[in-house]
């Protein structure tokens, strides 16, 4: 299993530098950060100082969208770095969350984003692509290669993965929805014609590992409770386009959004939002990971045996350099076993 880590570009910029340093020093091989102009600084800036600074991991948003930035401008950022920096880019992208909300835009539609996905990895690959009217390619771009993968929660958007994504980003841990969610993505591949098993699985949540105290894991599951306010916003807009009777998406992703009154996005994404009190301890412990070491395995074990090809852990607490060291050293060892150098 590959292991990725989620970082946000709060200030200072060198700050996300180090910890995405750090990450590649313990093995994680991939490095992902928020894409949202308003709440924090931009990201493509950052990227640029991670690759230089690193030698292996793989960069890119988690997750882009097609709505802020011109497509082929996307496009031109990921090709740039890739020259630059020999391939080391990924494209997370989505319909789109708080970079649109927050300057009162709206997420995409499941058709401009197909779109949308087409022309940045077309043109980010060397291939010509049709956009407004127009033949376009990069004539200055020889050899470099994108993968797309697309972040989804709701039926149409897990088939749209299926028929057209390199990877899908599922943002929550829990094994019953992921088991779910990657059937309905392998079932829209082989319907396409695609072979179910090319389409990368990865899986993203916090991560916090405790010393296997009540008052550790009430702490963690505290530092965690964010998460379940934001993939809230995802779940809100299926229940509004799906109803909540389970017909359409499991009942284990939607019956816990009931008692949500409104979210500030000012404090999303950061422990302590008052936005999230309604989550409650079930919905962080099937959606993240908070434990101590053996349960974080038993539940990568668990996520693996269901699919998934890499972990990305979310970031978003007080504990970032010491759950950083707890992976490296203790959990990634025990999921990936060395082979013996002698049998």
């Amino acid at each position: 299993m590959d292991f990725g880590v989620v970082l946000q570009n709060d200030p200072p910029a060198a700050r996300v530098v180090e910890l995405a340093r750090q990450a590649e020093t313990y093995g994680f091989s991939h490095v992902w950060t928020f894409d949202s102009h308003l709440l924090w600084q931009e990201p493509y800036v950052v990227y640029s100082q991670i690759l230089a600074s690193t030698r292996k991991v793989t960069v890119g948003p988690m997750v882009t969208n097609p709505a802020t930035r011109d497509w082929t401008v996307t496009a031109s950022l990921f090709a740039t770095l890739n020259e630059m920096f020999g391939n080391r880019t990924i494209c997370g992208i989505g319909r789109g969350d708080s970079a649109v909300r927050v300057i009162n835009g709206a997420p995409v539609t499941l058709k401009t984003l197909r779109e949308s996905i087409g022309v940045i990895r077309g043109l980010a690959n060397g291939e010509q692509v049709d956009y407004k009217g127009n033949r376009l390619q990069f004539p200055w771009s020889d050899g470099s290669r994108l993968p797309v993968w697309v972040a989804a929660y709701g039926p149409k958007a897990l088939a749209l993965t299926g028929e057209v994504a390199d990877g899908f980003i599922l943002q929550l841990a829990d094994p019953a929805i992921t088991e779910w969610s990657v059937n309905a993505v392998r079932k829209a591949a082989a319907d396409a014609g695609r072979d179910p098993e090319s389409v990368t699985i990865c899986v993203a949540a916090p991560a916090y590992v405790t010393d296997g105290t009540d008052a550790g894991l009430a702490h963690g599951r505290d530092q965690c409770r964010w998460f379940g306010g934001m993939v809230g916003n995802h779940v809100a807009d299926i229940v509004a386009r799906y109803g909540a009777d389970g017909a359409a998406v499991p009942q284990a992703l939607s019956d816990y959004i009931r008692n949500r009154e409104g979210y500030d996005y000012n404090s999303h994404g950061k422990s302590g939002n008052s936005h999230t009190d309604f989550v409650p301890d079930e919905i962080i412990d099937r959606f993240c990971l908070v434990g101590p070491v053996e349960a974080q395995v038993a539940r990568l074990e668990e996520l693996r045996a269901l699919g998934v090809d890499q972990f990305a852990l979310y970031l978003q607490h007080d504990a970032k350099n010491e759950t950083l060291a707890a992976y490296g050293d203790k959990v990634m060892p025990a999921v990936n076993v060395r082979r013996a150098a002698r049998s």
